[in-house]
């Protein structure tokens, strides 16, 4: 690929470079820590990993992490897996959450919003009493450190109550979407064995009430370590036999008791998306999210008390934890439950309009939608005070950065564009926002603080400019502790270490720049390898649904048996659509113009639909072992998946073809 340093599409005033934090931390740890004084981010970035113990002790300085007991040193064993950091040290991350409620107890913490686009603060002070009512209800009924404590709710105040409740206490949180189905939430519970399971009655999306009351039996019946349930009358039904009143729970005027827990104690489990078997259930701990959290959301995201935070995200995917720790940094966070189209695509700007966010977090794919509808946020809604739009999901495709960037700058607006990755794997970024940084369209800005991330080709070398497999050569405070019910750790090395002992192997194609920044190209297990040319699907979807007529696509490639590859391409058309032999030629031509001849795929497919996991991503690994002749029970967890039905069309495509 090329990398020739265009000029950028953004760079900030030197107003808000002096004024970030990030700007601001590297003065002071210049003075304090001997980090360079000369050189900005990439020096400040350089000795971040050149000197990962200093570095990671300054932040917890300057973010006033407290230890309630010291540690003994930074990083114990920095191996990975099993990195141990700041062992000794004892902390709570609900005490940090909850701290700006003594400096500010009635302004807002949170703001819900449901499909009425209408806002409703709760206040810090009123969120601290709330957490404090129910640890000791959950102390009441017996949850002790390491309990694990459920949620089965969508993004609305109480889940966060929740959460840092069960922090508080030092039980382990983890939680679903109420969209998804008994199976799928059983595959990710029934791994932890709660003991206690916070529930709703129904949810309201696009429009409409959805009853989960016989899905919540079923948990019920299903989770036999359960000592309590507790109903959340969202839809305003009464309590089931037995379940527990969430404001009989919440009502107490209590002062939250923190329990001082080990830095590596568990904080909450996540799953992988379980596409192809049970979900990885992947503990994050305590005291690596909040320090990493903190670095990311204060020094990446430039967040802080004047600050509002909008993600879109639901309780099931590793964005509402991060949404939720924008608390740690004073922020006030928006809560939407809800459609993100309803009443129209609009609908997400309407929210970051009426709740004044500063920050808000959207998908790559809402900004492509909105682009093809022709929807002018900057002009039909009021964003002035948002300062920055992030994106994430899936890389954002060049024209994404030029429609939102074109778009604000039509009304006179200095908008900071942050696409950014990771992974629920570390829940943080290993690259993205950085507000003293150009922004160049198509690319990332800047690998994160601490974070030692490299471009590696397939013999462990790094390379500059040139695809490689993404890397980290040094351990996160993120990342996981270890997987639920994985004892020996297998498990976890084989996810992460199989590739370069020692070293994380995340599975993603990117391309670190000589400039600095970071292009992701897509998943290295469905790369698409054509004559020994390696590039990602999400080039592929970029090119390809620039197109009016494709609504989404889906490509894959299939090593064949005598050898030979075959490259499909599946494309879910626009209404009014028709794959006639003019919009095949186009398709091709843009994909040999504007990519390579070589990755013109060998038959373009017109499908009903492209299959996602619940948390939106395509599945393409699946749908290439259906391909390749795999059954589908096999191929795929079904509980995963957001529309079954679809693969059936893939399956019976793989029989025809055999």
């Amino acid at each position: 690929m090329t990398t020739v340093n265009p000029e950028p599409l953004w760079r900030p005033d030197p107003q808000r470079i002096a004024r970030a934090q990030v700007a601001r931390f590297q003065t002071w740890a210049a003075e304090h820590h001997g980090a360079p004084s000369r050189g900005g981010y990439p020096a400040l970035h350089r000795w971040s990993v050149d000197e990962l113990e200093t570095f990671w002790e300054a932040l917890t300085q300057w973010f006033d992490v407290r230890f309630s007991t010291p540690y003994a040193r930074v990083l114990g064993d920095r191996s990975m897996p099993g990195a141990q950091w700041f062992p000794g040290a004892t902390l709570n991350y609900a005490e940090h959450a909850l701290r700006a409620a003594a400096t500010r107890p009635a302004e807002p913490a949170l703001l819900h919003v449901d499909e009425t686009h209408e806002p409703s603060p709760v206040t810090w002070s009123e969120l601290r009493r709330q957490v404090g009512s129910l640890a000791a209800e959950l102390r009441a009924l017996g949850v002790r450190p390491g309990d694990r404590i459920s949620g089965y709710l969508p993004n609305i105040p109480q889940a966060v109550v929740a959460l840092l409740a069960t922090a508080a206490v030092g039980g382990v949180w983890t939680s679903c979407a109420p969209d998804f189905g008994a199976r799928s939430v059983l595959d990710r519970f029934q791994q932890v064995e709660p003991v206690v399971l916070f529930t709703v009655d129904g949810y309201r999306y696009g429009g409409k009430e959805h009853d989960r009351r016989d899905v919540v039996a079923e948990l019920r019946a299903e989770l036999p370590t359960l000592r309590a349930v507790v109903h959340i009358p969202l839809l305003g039904t009464e309590p089931p036999p037995g379940a527990l009143e969430w404001s009989a729970l919440t009502a107490a005027d209590e002062e939250p008791v923190f329990e001082q827990v080990p830095f590596d104690h568990p904080l909450w489990v996540l799953y992988s998306s379980g596409t192809t078997g049970l979900p990885k259930a992947i503990v994050q701990s305590q005291g690596g999210i909040l320090v990493e959290h903190l670095k990311q959301l204060g020094l990446h995201c430039d967040l802080g008390p004047e600050d509002r935070f909008f993600w879109y995200t639901s309780t099931g995917w590793m964005m509402w934890n991060f949404l939720v720790s924008g608390l740690l940094t004073g922020t006030t966070i928006v809560l939407y439950d809800g459609s993100p189209g309803h009443p129209d695509i609009g609908a997400q700007w309407r929210i970051a309009e009426r709740t004044g966010a500063t920050l808000y977090g959207t998908s790559a794919a809402y900004v492509m939608a909105c682009r093809k509808a022709e929807v002018h946020p900057a002009r039909d809604f009021d964003l002035s005070k948002v300062q920055c739009v992030a994106t994430t999901g899936s890389p954002l495709p060049p024209d994404g950065f030029r429609w939102l960037h074109d778009e604000f700058a039509a009304s006179g607006a200095d908008l900071w564009i942050a696409s950014v990755s990771g992974g629920t794997d570390v829940c943080s970024c290993f690259a993205g926002a950085v507000p003293t940084l150009p922004v160049h369209t198509g690319e990332l800005q800047a690998p994160g603080l601490g974070t030692d991330l490299q471009s590696w080709d397939a013999g462990g070398h790094p390379v500059t400019d040139e695809v490689g497999e993404l890397v980290v050569t040094n351990p996160m405070p993120s990342m996981p502790v270890r997987f639920w019910n994985d004892p020996d750790g297998s498990r976890y090395h084989g996810s992460y270490f199989d590739t370069y002992p020692g070293v994380w192997r995340h599975g993603d194609w990117i391309t670190i720049t000589s400039r600095g920044s970071v292009v992701i190209h897509g998943r290295s297990d469905s790369t698409l390898n054509r004559q020994g040319v390696r590039m990602g699907s999400a080039d592929i979807y970029e090119v390809v649904e620039r197109l009016p007529e494709i609504k989404e696509s889906l490509v894959i490639g299939v090593e064949q048996p005598d050898g030979g590859y075959w490259m499909p391409l599946f494309v879910h058309l626009a209404p009014g659509a028709a794959l006639d032999e003019a919009l095949l030629g186009r398709i091709k031509q843009v994909l040999r113009d504007q990519l390579s001849p070589r990755h013109v795929p060998d038959e373009v497919i017109e499908v009903p639909g492209v299959p996602h996991t619940l948390t939106g991503k395509r599945i393409e690994v699946p749908v290439k072992r259906l391909l390749q002749g795999t059954p589908l029970d096999k191929a795929v967890n079904p509980g995963s998946i957001d529309n079954l039905d679809l693969l059936h069309f893939y399956e019976e495509l793989a029989r025809k073809r055999a």
